[in-house]
């Protein structure tokens, strides 16, 4: 260091006090015949982006930390520029001196077939998998996912969903994804990225957050003693929407009858006020 340095004290908490979403693309946990186990992170790549030097370097100590077992960092990208870079390595140093290094591995079109036969992404799902992926900009890669698909069509639904959702994260935003969209019907639940499965899980979810609040507004009236008719009836237990729901349940204290109940406009607010 030269003579004249000068150094600032810091607080020496390393806490976290405001809530980052941090998400990798899926982590996996290997648990190899012979011990050893590790995690295994993976990411999908689409191009160069600085903020990954940091980000990928908390990943692997995150995860590490949290599990106490050693991280392999796996990319896939889909063109050579990115694949070279994503190679890293990724350092923390100073002066010279490695605080910090991020070494991942790396899959691009270079080092993974294009698996266009259906028997062999079926002997090897993971890979068939990581060859959609990677080819994904290739004129084959409409062929690539018609293989995929019906390789998972012979296995059990959790694999089938599981590498269903990784494809579909990591074919991005793609013409490939759309395709791969039309030909299956399915994919894994990975929460927040957006697949075809979380959107028919979160339908799901709603319709049965429906169906739950409708069987609270029945059964509050009739503990109430309020008749409620046929119609009535299924005009309640139809409903999936919640908000209207909510008001419904809101008013269930104070209705002399369900028109108390449907009431619209003004005077509902204002009867339910009186009430």
């Amino acid at each position: 260091m030269p003579d004249k340095s000068s150094a600032v004290v810091l607080s020496p908490d390393v806490t976290e006090i405001q809530p980052l979403e941090r998400r990798v693309d899926t982590v996996l946990r290997v648990e190899p015949s012979d011990g050893d186990d590790f995690l295994l992170a993976i990411e999908t790549q689409g191009g160069r982006d600085p903020r990954k030097a940091t980000s990928w370097s908390y990943y692997v100590t995150y995860l590490q930390e949290k599990f106490h077992l050693p991280v392999l960092l796996l990319v896939t990208c889909k063109d050579g520029a990115t694949a070279k870079w994503a190679t890293g390595p990724f350092t923390c140093e100073v002066r010279g001196w490695t605080t910090q290094c991020t070494h991942p591995l790396v899959l691009s079109p270079a080092n993974v077939p294009l698996i266009t036969d259906q028997r062999t992404a079926a002997r090897n799902l993971a890979l068939a998998t990581f060859s959609a992926i990677t080819h994904s900009r290739n004129p084959k890669a409409t062929a690539i996912l018609k293989a995929l698909v019906g390789a998972l069509q012979t296995t059990d639904t959790e694999t089938a969903q599981y590498f269903g959702g990784l494809l579909e994260i990591g074919l991005g935003d793609t013409p490939a994804r759309q395709t791969w969209r039309k030909l299956m019907g399915f994919t894994n639940f990975f929460p927040g990225r957006g697949t075809l499965l979380e959107e028919t899980y979160l339908e799901g979810e709603a319709k049965g957050e429906a169906a739950g609040e409708a069987k609270a507004i029945l059964r509050f009236l009739e503990a109430r003693g309020v008749s409620v008719p046929d119609d009535a009836r299924e005009r309640i237990a139809g409903c999936t929407d919640l908000d209207l729901l909510n008001r419904w349940l809101d008013r269930t204290p104070h209705a002399q009858s369900v028109d108390d109940l449907f009431a619209e406009g003004p005077e509902a607010t204002m009867a339910q006020a009186e009430s």
